[in-house]
């Protein structure tokens, strides 16, 4: 019996581990504000768990960048050579770590606020100043959610196996469903509405619901190496949204555009940006609107253009249609922005699983609605 107790210990402590490792994930999401543990202790159960998490690898980043046709193949230099993979969690600490008058302890409800999440998820820090400004603002932050609030903790933590980027189909799995159900606890969908039913299924809510993009205009890369800060080098913008498929569904889409050496790209994906409006925008915003007609008539979107010294961008919905962007190219001189002169064509990227709409998408969107 003596023999066999350091092995029954071990398989306790394993088995308690192994239930520990799975259970605070979900401890995470619905813990008090008082609810803590020493860093030590939270890291040694879930370190190993957590280093598969996009927070830890970045691969989302990388392989986006890395691709045949990402931008690296604009630079030549690789990702890890980049400051880029420094602004992701490398520990648990980086969240939960509290300071107290008694020593730094673990904390879920500093996880939890929403200023632990926004200095590196900054654009979304931006959507909601630009929003406020605009006196628009997100209708589930006017109501006083915090990212928190519909972000399970999977999604932080990871699921113990790496995905490939953060759209990898079931990975993230927060949706509106989520609430807006018979079964959630929010106000359900009213399938009795037209435009609820009208697109059977292969419209994502956030198409209609998301009023615009938050975008990163033309970052330029060479000054961003040179002075080693973003600010200044990009032009923020949220004027535009575009349509793209994803997920055998059409929904809120991206253009990042960038400029490096003269040497230009575009990349096109999947962006859910949270300027969610409680009423989905009317069928004409998108049917036969200004963008779509111009398609139509065999012409590209002029989706930048100066007026004086300024840049100002195109204004509504955009379908993602290859060759139907005519892009405005920059770079910088004495603080100011001017066009690059005789700019190539941008070599282009579908990322995170997006791709443009098809002909017959098209067509529909040709028909005017009401």
């Amino acid at each position: 019996m003596k023999r066999l107790m350091p092995f029954v210990s071990m398989t306790v402590a394993i088995i308690a581990i192994w239930v520990l490792s799975c259970s605070i994930p979900m401890v995470a999401n619905r813990a008090s504000a008082d609810d803590s543990l020493e860093p030590d202790e939270f890291t040694s159960i879930v370190g190993s768990f957590y280093q598969n998490s996009l927070h830890f690898t970045t691969e989302g980043m990388r392989r986006c960048y890395e691709a045949d046709d990402g931008f690296m193949q604009v630079t030549g230099i690789p990702y890890k050579d980049l400051s880029c993979k420094n602004c992701h969690a490398k520990n648990c600490d980086t969240c939960h770590a509290q300071k107290t008058e008694s020593g730094m302890v673990f904390s879920i409800a500093k996880a939890q606020d929403m200023g632990t999440c926004l200095p590196c998820h900054s654009r979304e820090g931006k959507t909601i100043s630009l929003d406020e400004a605009a006196g628009t603002p997100d209708v589930h932050f006017d109501m006083g959610f915090e990212c928190s609030t519909c972000h399970i903790a999977r999604e932080i933590h990871g699921t113990g196996v790496s995905p490939t980027c953060m759209r990898e189909v079931g990975y993230m799995q927060t949706s509106c469903e989520d609430c807006h159900s018979e079964d959630g606890i929010g106000t359900p969908v009213d399938t009795t509405k037209r435009a609820h039913n009208v697109h059977k299924g292969k419209l994502d809510c956030a198409a209609c619901h998301v009023s615009n993009t938050m975008a990163c205009y033309n970052c330029h890369f060479s000054r961003f190496l040179e002075t080693k800060s973003k600010a200044g080098n990009f032009i923020p913008t949220k004027d535009w949204m575009f349509l793209i498929n994803y997920d055998n569904k059409v929904t809120s889409g991206t253009l990042m555009t960038l400029v490096y050496e003269n040497k230009t790209f575009a990349g096109f994906g999947p962006y859910f940006t949270h300027s969610v409006m409680k009423k989905g925008r009317d069928c004409d915003a998108c049917h036969a609107n200004e963008a779509v007609m111009l398609m139509k008539e065999g012409k590209k979107v002029p989706i930048a253009r100066f007026e004086g010294d300024d840049v100002v961008f195109w204004k509504g919905v955009i379908p993602t249609v290859d060759e139907k962007i005519d892009f405005l190219f920059l770079n910088k001189k004495d603080d100011k922005w001017v066009e690059v002169e005789d700019a190539e064509d941008p070599l282009i990227q579908y990322f995170c699983y997006g791709s443009p709409l098809t002909e017959d998408q098209m067509k529909k969107l040709y028909m005017p609605f009401k």
